[in-house]
C-alpha cells in the first residue's frame, strides 16, 4: 500500500544550516520515514545574513526524506525596511489592544484583519528566503500531498503556503511575543488553516489572546523532543577550542538579539566576583562584532558531538533570549541534570521554571542575573539535588512517545 506524501516546509534544511527551527524540523521528518512519504521544501540559502543561493537547486534524498531546494527571490529586498515601516502602526495597534486586554475580544468579533494587507505583503514577499518557485509548486502539486507542515509562520514560506492550502496545512508557528506576532494578514493563517500545532502552553496561549481560542483552527500543543546524543571525545574537543575547566555555556547564534545583554551581566558579576573561576564560552556561529576579552572564548561553529561534550561538561548552561517557542538547549542542558539559567522576560522560559518546579532558574536583570549565577556556582548540593529531576521532566514531558503519537493524530484529522 502507497504511504500518504507530507511535505514540511522550512527556510534551510540540512548538515550546512543551522538553526532551532531547522533542527526542530529534521527531528519530525526523519522520525514519519516509516509511516509516510516525508519531504521538505526548502531553499538554497545557506547562511541567513546573507540570503544568498548557495547550496544547489534540486532534491536529494537525506536519512530517507525527500529534501526539495528551490531558489530565492526576494521582491525589492533593498526596500525591506521600508516596508516594515510602512505597515508598522497596524502591528502597534494590534499588540496594544494585547496589552490591554483587548485584543482577544476584538478577534472574536472579527477574526480576520485585512487593514494593509498590501504593506504587510510587501514585507513578506521581500524577505530573503522568499521563493515563488518554491510557492508554484506547492501550487501546482498539492493534490500529492495529504497534508503540508510549514514551521515559522514569521517567515514568508511559511505563510504563504498556508493561505495557498489551508485545508491541507497543518501549521507549526513557533511563535513568540516581538512585533512581527501582530501582523495583520496572519489572521487569516490561524483561523483558516485545518491545525495548529503549538511548542507549549505558553505559546498557545499567546495565539489564542491575539486571535481568540473560539475564532481560531482546531489546534492544541505538539511540541517536539530532543535527540539521543553520542559526545565526542571531551579531551580533544576542550584543547580544539581551548576550554577552560569551569564555565558559563551558551549555545546558540551569537548576535545582539539572542545574547540579550548577557556579555555585559557576565563581566559585572566577574566584576563583583573577581575570585570566581567562571569563563564564558559561546558556541555558535558569530553574525556581530565579538567583545574581546580574556574571560569569553568563542568557539564559532561546533559539530553535533562536539556541543554535546561541550554541554556535558559544563557548570551552568544559560538562555538569555527574550524569542522563545520552547528552547531546545534547554531541552538539552536538562537531559543531562545541568543547571540551567534563562532570561525570564520569555514567558515561555518562564512557563519551564513554573512547570519545572524552580529546577529551572531565571534572571529578569543585572542584579537577579548575578545573584542567581553566585549560587549556582558556589552551591554544589544544589546542583546535585536538581540533576534527577532536570532528567525527569524532560523524560516526561518531552520523550518522543510521547510527541509524535500528537503529531501523527495532528496529521491524520487532515483531509
Amino acid at each position: 500500500m502507497a504511504k500518504n506524501k507530507i511535505a514540511f516546509i522550512v527556510t534551510g534544511y540540512g548538515k550546512e544550516v543551522n538553526g532551532g527551527t531547522e533542527q526542530h524540523c529534521r527531528m519530525l521528518a526523519e522520525r514519519l520515514v516509516d509511516e509516510y512519504e516525508v519531504e521538505v521544501l526548502t531553499t538554497c540559502v545557506k547562511d541567513y545574513s546573507k540570503g544568498e543561493n548557495e547550496l544547489p537547486e534540486g532534491a536529494v534524498l537525506m536519512n530517507g526524506v525527500c529534501v526539495r531546494r528551490f531558489k530565492v527571490a526576494p521582491e525589492l529586498p533593498e526596500l525591506h525596511a521600508c516596508f516594515i515601516r510602512k505597515s508598522k502602526w497596524i502591528r502597534r495597534l494590534r499588540k496594544w489592544l494585547y496589552q490591554v486586554g483587548l485584543l482577544r475580544f476584538c478577534a472574536s468579533i472579527h477574526p480576520v484583519w485585512t487593514s494593509m494587507q498590501e504593506w504587510e505583503d510587501k514585507v513578506m514577499k521581500s524577505y530573503v528566503f522568499y521563493s515563488p518557485d518554491l510557492l508554484a509548486y506547492v501550487e501546482q502539486h498539492k493534490d500529492e500531498y495529504k497534508a503540508f507542515i510549514p514551521i515559522n509562520i514569521s517567515y514568508p514560506l511559511a505563510y504563504y503556503v498556508a493561505i495557498s492550502v489551508p485545508e491541507k496545512t497543518l501549521l507549526i508557528p513557533t511563535m513568540h511575543y516581538e512585533s512581527s506576532t501582530f501582523r495583520a494578514i496572519y489572521s487569516k493563517v490561524f483561523t483558516r488553516v485545518a491545525y495548529i500545532g503549538f511548542n507549549t502552553g505558553a505559546e498557545q496561549s499567546l495565539a489564542e489572546h491575539i486571535f481568540s481560542r473560539k475564532r481560531m483552527s482546531a489546534h492544541g500543543i505538539i511540541s517536539v523532543g530532543i535527540e539521543q546524543s553520542v559526545d565526542a571525545d571531551w579531551k580533544e574537543v576542550k584543547e580544539k577550542y581551548q576550554l577552560p575547566e569551569e564555565y558559563l555555556l551558551y549555545v546558540g547564534r551569537v548576535d545582539a538579539g539572542k545574547l540579550h545583554h548577557i556579555i555585559q551581566y557576565y563581566l559585572s558579576y566577574k566584576k563583583k566576583y573577581p575570585a570566581s573561576a567562571l569563563k564564558l564560552v559561546l558556541v555558535g556561529g558569530l553574525f556581530s562584532q565579538p567583545v574581546v576579552h580574556p574571560d569569553i572564548i568563542y568557539t564559532g561553529f561546533v559539530t553535533d558531538a562536539e556541543k554535546y561534550a561541550i554541554i556535558q561538561h559544563a557548570k551552568v548552561l544559560v538562555n538569555p533570549s527574550k524569542f522563545e517557542s520552547l528552547s531546545l538547549i534547554l531541552l538539552e542542558g536538562m537531559s543531562r541534570g545541568k543547571p540551567m539559567l534563562v532570561n525570564g522576560n520569555c514567558a515561555v522560559l518562564k512557563e519551564h521554571c513554573v512547570n519545572s518546579q524552580g529546577v529551572v532558574q531565571y534572571y529578569t536583570g543585572k542584579r537577579s542575573f548575578i545573584d542567581a549565577l553566585h549560587r549556582m556556582e558556589n552551591s554544589e548540593e544544589w546542583r546535585k539535588s536538581i540533576a534527577s529531576k532536570s532528567v525527569s521532566y524532560v523524560r516526561e514531558n518531552y520523550d518522543w512517545s510521547i510527541i509524535m503519537p500528537r503529531l501523527k493524530r495532528a496529521i491524520e484529522v487532515i483531509g
